[in-house]
């Protein structure tokens, strides 16, 4: 597999699910990668995956990457990212701002503390990072990718039904306006930005932690491989073609007829 030789990407939140998934696929077609997410031990095991699995793992497969530890949660971790990633590999191509948090309660009474940390994470942070790569992306002429991560989430919710996600859904909404409107501006530029998001639910290991998996709930879940394969659609694709979209990982893949690529990942299994 190639087509993103030479290429440096950040994907954040990569110690485990999505993230991981996005960074090994990366790796295959090329790229080298920075594993970027706060996880470095593991604390609890239904929640495994730290940096230095995921980095090892691309490397056995025989890739390139690095892991950097980073709370996203604060700026001069962010700064710290971006800086290590230069340092290491002299440029950033690709950023897929991954990293996310989930706090789910009512609106009339949602804590204070809570919404912060959601803006933060998910507003503030992909912000921020694009705001740190696009300078040396836009200097050196060569295009580059940003790709958001988004949710069903964001779409409208039915009035009769309460998804107890009002913060996270408006965040991923306002995520994807924030990645049409900075399309607009890179344009010119040669420099991509997308958002894509599951079409269902994926069996991540987080998402295994909150709730009961069965094995048909597991049949019926989108793999990991089908995110993985949208996101280098996307950053592998032509900036002038596929930008300015926020677009659901099956149809992009059914859109443009190819098959998920086999990136290493265990199938999970019932807990």
């Amino acid at each position: 597999m190639s087509g993103l030789e030479g290429k440096v990407a950040i994907v954040t939140g990569s110690s485990r699910g999505i993230g991981e998934g996005i960074a090994r696929r990366l790796a295959i077609a090329g790229a080298k990668i920075i594993v970027a997410a706060r996880t470095v031990e593991v604390r609890d095991e239904r929640l495994s995956g730290t940096i230095d699995t995921v980095t090892n793992a691309i490397k056995a497969a025989g890739g390139e990457a690095t892991g950097v530890a980073t709370n996203l949660m604060k700026k001069e971790e962010r700064e710290n990212l971006v800086t290590a990633a230069h340092d290491i590999y002299g440029r950033v191509d690709i950023l897929v701002n991954n990293g996310a948090i989930l706090i789910p309660g009512n609106i009339v009474d949602y804590e204070e503390r809570s919404y912060d940390r959601m803006m933060e994470i998910l507003i503030k942070a992909p912000h921020h990072l694009c705001q740190l790569v696009l300078p040396g992306m836009i200097e050196r002429g060569e295009g580059g990718s940003i790709l958001n991560i988004s949710s069903v989430a964001a779409q409208l919710t039915p009035l009769h039904q309460r998804s107890y996600e009002a913060i996270y859904g408006m965040a991923k909404a306002a995520l994807e306006h924030y990645t049409t409107s900075l399309a607009a501006e890179m344009y010119e530029h040669g420099i991509s930005v997308n958002s894509v998001a599951p079409n269902g639910v994926v069996a991540t290991p987080g998402q295994m932690f909150a709730r009961k998996y069965s094995q048909e709930m597991l049949d019926a879940a989108e793999p990991v491989e089908s995110v993985a394969q949208a996101a280098y659609e996307f950053v592998s694709g032509d900036p002038k073609e596929l930008t300015g979209k926020n677009r659901f990982s099956k149809d992009l893949l059914k859109e443009l007829a190819v098959e998920p690529v086999d990136i290493g990942m265990e199938a999970p299994t019932p807990n």
